[in-house]
């Protein structure tokens, strides 16, 4: 039986990743970011192409609670219901806690926690209906560790660890699952940047030293965890098999949080 998925932040990286392996699965998928060109709508139809799946595109601001509710009540008005939510949706601001722009820790908190928030406020009562629900928080290892001048970043992904815990307290017993995947570093259009900003720091250092000494130094294996891993552990904890997983994280971060 196909369910219905909603998948924010996911027109490239990690959320691309596991809509893919949704729509493989022959769910029905909503793509979603805070854009509306031609190209993201070709995207979904892409997807729909290759797959066989429903596939659309919506556009909608994580940064907006009303925005974050409406694309949740939309697809539930286009398919019947939402049975999958993934949180991907999230943004990064680098600067010391004392100089970090106002309006950069408001857009973070917003975009990486409190969409989470809105759009699982507005899936649970859906989700109970059904009797049947997954909800998966991309948080981080940031999540579970700090890093200094991530401030926001690190509030966020704390917070929605601590959220993910308090939702499967709340629906436990009601075929309703939350859980929480804490990537470390994975190689997508977010962490390019950083890659890129860290070079602009220090000139004429070899991007591989860089990127091996500077960006995973915490990250043991020395490696950047792959979006097919991190949609893997999505997909597993979408599964049937996860009927009995809520309310935890799972790791892929290379050994980061072993220490």
């Amino acid at each position: 039986m196909a369910r219905t998925a909603v998948v924010t932040g996911s027109n490239s990286g990690i959320g691309l990743e596991i809509a893919t392996s949704l729509a493989k699965r022959g769910d029905n998928v909503v793509l979603n970011s805070f854009t509306d060109r031609a190209e993201d709508h070709e995207l979904a139809a892409r997807l729909a192409r290759d797959t066989g799946a429903a596939v659309v595109y919506r556009k909608a601001d994580m940064a907006e609670g009303e925005q974050c509710r409406s694309l949740v009540t939309w697809a539930a008005g286009r398919f019947g219901s939402v049975d999958i939510l993934v949180n991907n949706a999230g943004i990064q601001h680098v600067a010391p806690v004392d100089e970090f722009p106002v309006a950069e820790w408001n857009r973070i908190i917003a975009v990486n926690l409190n969409s989470n928030f809105h759009t699982i406020a507005e899936a649970l009562p859906l989700m109970r209906k059904a009797k049947w629900g997954r909800i998966v928080n991309i948080a981080s290892a940031h999540g579970l560790r700090a890093s200094p001048n991530k401030s926001a970043y690190v509030a966020a992904k704390h917070g929605v660890v601590g959220l993910t815990k308090t939702v499967a307290l709340e629906a436990a017993g009601q075929g309703v699952t939350c859980n929480a995947v804490c990537p470390g570093f994975v190689l997508t259009p977010l962490v390019e940047q950083q890659v890129q900003d860290r070079m602009k720091e220090h000139p004429g250092m070899d991007r591989d030293a860089l990127v091996r000494d500077i960006i995973l130094a915490k990250q043991p294996s020395k490696q950047f965890a792959t979006v097919a891993e991190i949609a893997a552990a999505a997909m597993y904890l979408i599964s049937d098999l996860a009927a009995s997983v809520t309310g935890t994280t799972i790791s892929i971060d290379g050994g980061w949080t072993a220490a």
